[in-house]
């Protein structure tokens, strides 16, 4: 009998069990109720998981450049939304608009939009776009 309800008790648990889906706040990082628009060139595009990483080279207005992370969503997510380890080249020109890090001296990004000018292409809902 006791046995038997190790192997119901595991069973159970087994039919039951569900990924976790603990996760680290964003607003911890990022300033969620703000938003920072860069454009620049594509230095590096990272398709990874947990999150995806975009390194963009942005000239500043006194001719500086600085590399800025965008923080991005992880491949399975990318992917139902067509976005492949393909997608991004380096050399290209887009257009991010997303959360602004915490410490601006980071130059963290969490991406709400991208658009590549050249192709048109764009991810996320852009601005005057509403939601079906």
């Amino acid at each position: 009998m006791k046995r038997f309800l190790v192997v119901l008790l595991v069973a159970t648990a087994a039919l039951c069990a569900r990924p976790a889906l603990a996760h680290h706040s964003f607003s911890a990082t990022y300033l969620e109720t703000q938003s920072q628009t860069i454009e620049g060139e594509i230095v590096q595009f990272v398709f990874r998981n947990p999150h995806s990483f975009v390194h963009v080279n942005v000239k500043e207005k006194d001719g500086t450049v600085t590399t800025y992370n965008i923080e991005w969503g992880g491949t399975g997510q990318l992917n139902n939304t067509g976005v492949t380890r393909e997608t991004l080249k380096a050399g290209d020109v887009v257009i991010i608009t997303g959360a602004p890090g915490r410490n601006p001296a980071d130059h963290r990004i969490r991406m709400v939009t991208l658009k590549r000018p050249k192709d048109g292409f764009t991810w996320g809902q852009q601005p005057g776009q509403t939601v079906d």
